[in-house]
């Protein structure tokens, strides 16, 4: 598609400058005061209010609840697990004076949520008729990162985080493998966007997690974006935190935990993944503007009224649309909704009045096509269905194409500077796990759950290769 929209970046010139311009220009979000914070704005934040709804009515679907836990951890209590310690002390904002007075305990804006979740279980579980639980918050956490970019990383981000208790350790294995398949789900329905699924190297993982499960999307640039985790943390936090509950046979047990999450970067998948040179390219279901009707010669006042009736038609179908009746001319409003992506641009004019029809046209391959006024209700929901059908093949053809089995250390390089994913045979040794970023900056992405050998040694060492593992350059 030629680029008609000059005040946006070509991604092919600079796709960092793009991605910024395309958050500023279709007023997804502005920047605020404070570096590393930044402004949902309303267009931005209707998108996260649609994966969220989304996402909420699955997890309800499998017996979540909901709660909200304080924004503050003290110091104390997010002490008591050593490796999370480790893993998130170098990224905490913490508060040390009250008012006029210094705190004792001084307070971490929260990173993260465990130890707030584990001090609430080890007060309400007792006994196994108290298990499982299922709980999950949807909130900001702030992490001070010292580079920060519009959705992909931020000081303070947007997230949901669940965190679960379960008798043992085979439901609470399954509970961390559903949540997955919900977040690989949501990618494939909602998003159009093809996941990798698979485990994180110990190396990667989650600090204090047993094991790490994530879903890895793979942008135009070659770089990949982890776009969700969820994790099994065995019994290390609940036997931290004192956590204790009267089993079956009558003696004391530990719960086993997990925790899932998700946040606000869905959002840069969706810009990145499938945005063009001319802004926003939405996924229909996502969209917070499904349909934008133009009027065609709107002082005409057959044509407004025209307009209207699509308006209120699509409304009452439960349809997301907008009707642009501003004095602004069609030129300007086709480019201004072809920058914020809507998926349908509905045009009526005198003589499509005249025929009994309209134009529909496709934001996704910018197509147009001729319609009968009594089908409208009818085609549109079909156009949703093509349009999210197309998005996600391209997004998956994308993937298969800049997916590589690299079969020497030089060739790794090459697959990874020219964008994508190396499939690597793998020792399991982390020493062959930080040679690779030493020379490429990349890193293990994940180990698959589906594996297909292509080699029996490491690509680096040489030893006997345990497992095929996705290395790339990464957000």
């Amino acid at each position: 598609m030629n680029n008609k929209n000059e005040s946006i970046t070509r991604q092919e010139d600079d796709f960092a400058q793009w991605y910024t311009d395309v958050c500023l220009k279709a007023e997804l979000m502005d920047y605020s005061s404070v570096k590393g914070f930044i402004i949902y704005r309303p267009y931005g934040y209707a998108l996260w209010e649609n994966i969220q709804h989304y996402m909420d009515k699955k997890f309800k679907d499998v017996g979540v609840e909901n709660v909200y836990l304080p924004m503050v951890i003290p110091t104390s209590l997010f002490q008591k697990e050593k490796d999370h310690v480790v893993g998130f002390a170098p990224e905490t904002l913490i508060a040390t004076q009250g008012g006029k007075n210094e705190l004792e305990d001084p307070l971490i804006i929260r990173p993260t949520s465990e130890t707030l979740f584990c001090e609430h279980y080890a007060k309400i579980i007792e006994s196994y008729r108290d298990l499982p639980k299922r709980y999950n918050q949807w909130c900001s956490v702030v992490r001070w990162e010292k580079t920060t970019r519009p959705f992909l990383r931020g000081s303070e981000f947007l997230w949901q985080e669940g965190h679960t208790m379960y008798e043992t350790e085979e439901e609470a294995r399954k509970d961390a493998l559903r949540m997955l398949e919900i977040y690989d789900a949501v990618g494939r329905d909602l998003l159009a966007i093809p996941f990798v699924k698979g485990i994180k190297t110990d190396k990667e993982k989650f600090a204090g997690a047993v094991e790490t499960y994530s879903i890895e999307a793979l942008m135009p640039d070659g770089k990949a974006l982890q776009s969700g985790t969820t994790h099994y943390f065995g019994d290390g936090f609940a036997k931290a935190f004192g956590i204790s509950f009267l089993g079956r046979n009558n003696k004391l047990e530990t719960p086993h935990q997990t925790s899932w999450g998700v946040s606000t970067r869905l959002l840069g998948a969706i810009i990145m993944v499938h945005g063009d040179d001319n802004g926003l390219v939405l996924p229909p279901y996502v969209a917070p503007t499904q349909v934008v009707i133009i009027p065609i010669q709107q002082k005409n006042p057959e044509v407004l009224k025209k307009a209207r009736e699509y308006y209120e038609k699509l409304k009452a179908a439960g349809i997301r649309v907008k009707l642009d009746d501003s004095d602004k001319s069609p030129g300007w409003k086709y480019s201004e909704y072809e920058m914020k992506g809507v998926p349908l641009r509905l045009e009526v004019g005198p003589r499509d009045i005249a025929n009994g029809v309209c134009v529909i046209a496709k934001r996704n391959d910018s197509s147009k096509m001729t319609v009968k006024e009594e089908d409208v209700l009818k085609e549109i929901p079909h156009l949703f269905e093509v349009i999210h059908d197309e998005m996600y093949k391209r997004a998956f053809r994308y993937l298969l194409d800049h997916t590589t089995e690299a079969h020497s250390i030089k060739e790794l390089g090459e697959i990874l500077d020219r964008g994508g994913y190396a499939k690597v045979m793998w020792c399991g040794e982390r020493e062959c796990e930080d040679k690779i970023k030493e020379l490429y900056q990349a890193t293990a992405r994940c180990i698959p759950f589906e594996q297909n050998p292509f080699d029996d040694k490491c690509l680096v060492c040489g030893k006997k290769a345990k497992k095929v593992v996705f290395f790339a350059r990464a957000y």
